[in-house]
């Protein structure tokens, strides 16, 4: 399936990404730890199954730079050129040494780790992150860069001074990035997090070229105020990259809703678990897996260009990539509306 047979220009950086973005954080050992072989072939995957560039997302916090260590050390093994492969480095966090008997960040998220991790968003934070990262990735170099999640920065403030003081923080750290793409170190800047205010507000200030998505443009949840914030990205050629459409995968029959464990014992658990087996249901009967429909809603907006989908099985990468190349038919999305589980006045779909 030659799902990169298609590139979208991403926004007026002159790079051009696919339809897919591959996930790192398998590669840095989230939840598990991998053998080098298994991280290999993930990445061979990458190349055998999508032909033609090949986009990946990671970001120094995966793994304490793990991430980006074993992609890279996997390129080479692959001899992968490093014009066959856009990089995206989500910068914010550093590898530091390892003091502990488990790293301080995300305790209990990473496993097998040598190092730990610290937050250093500043100017100069940037700047240190943004260095490491290229070490890390040897000869690769990320053509793609942001401030990692943001909005979690800005919520760690004890009061509103500290918030300010933080606020400042992350649009000096967007001077230091829009720098590097000035002097071409760079090709594209751009901003992701959970909470998309947090990418609407630094859009209007600081000069992006993409904006990734989470958790927020989903099948689930797609209010109007955030589809005219994309609406207004596509209008200044600000390229969309979705994420996290699954909402950390309830919506495929895991039992994290956006990583908080649903039990059931809640109205709002009750809600969510009984919006999901109608969508089940409906998925049912028009022949269409909940991963497809989750996956083309998201992706239905004019200006989304991608949808970033992360894999720890190599032989989850062939079904990824046929996963954003597959459209349900009209029926389906008409019977969506009909139950309520979409909004009737979404224009993209079921017209």
């Amino acid at each position: 399936m030659q799902v990169n047979a298609t590139l979208s220009p991403l926004g007026a950086s002159g790079l051009q990404i696919p339809a897919i973005v591959f996930g790192t954080s398998a590669l840095g050992n989230l939840y598990q730890a991998l053998d080098d072989d298994v991280k290999r072939e993930i990445v061979s995957q990458w190349f055998k199954q999508s032909p033609g560039i090949v986009a990946a997302d990671s970001a120094g916090k995966y793994g304490a730079g793990l991430a980006l260590e074993s992609m890279a050390k996997s390129l080479a093994e692959l001899n992968v050129e490093p014009s066959d492969i856009v990089i995206s480095n989500k910068l914010g966090w550093r590898r530091v040494p390892l003091k502990t008997p488990e790293p301080t960040f995300e305790p209990g998220a990473w496993v097998g780790l040598e190092h730990d991790a610290i937050q250093d968003i500043s100017y100069d934070g940037i700047l240190r992150c943004w260095e490491q990262g290229c070490e890390l990735l040897g000869r690769y170099r990320p053509q793609m860069v942001s401030v990692h999640d943001p909005d979690e920065y800005l919520l760690a403030a004890i009061d509103a001074q500290d918030r300010t003081r933080r606020w400042d923080d992350v649009v000096a750290a967007y001077q230091a990035l829009r720098e590097l793409r000035d002097r071409g170190e760079v090709a594209a800047i751009g901003v992701g997090s959970k909470d998309w205010r947090i990418s609407q507000k630094l859009a209007e200030q600081c000069d992006l070229d993409w904006v990734m998505l989470a958790t927020s443009l989903t099948i689930y949840t797609h209010p109007q105020e955030l589809l005219d914030f994309v609406q207004s990205l596509h209008e200044r050629q600000i390229g969309v990259i979705n994420s996290a459409v699954f909402h950390a995968g309830f919506l495929t029959g895991g039992d994290f809703f956006d990583y908080r464990k649903v039990i059931g014992d809640t109205t709002e658990d009750q809600a969510l678990i009984a919006w999901r087996e109608r969508f089940r249901e409906i998925c049912g009967r028009y022949d269409v897996s909940p991963a497809t429909a989750c996956v083309a809603f998201g992706m239905s907006p004019p200006g989304v260009l991608a949808t970033a989908l992360n894999s720890s099985r190599p032989a989850r990468i062939e079904q990824n990539v046929a996963l954003v190349a597959t459209k349900p038919t009209q029926e389906f999305w008409l019977a969506m509306k009909d139950a309520n589980l979409i909004s009737k006045g979404y224009p993209f779909v079921g017209n």
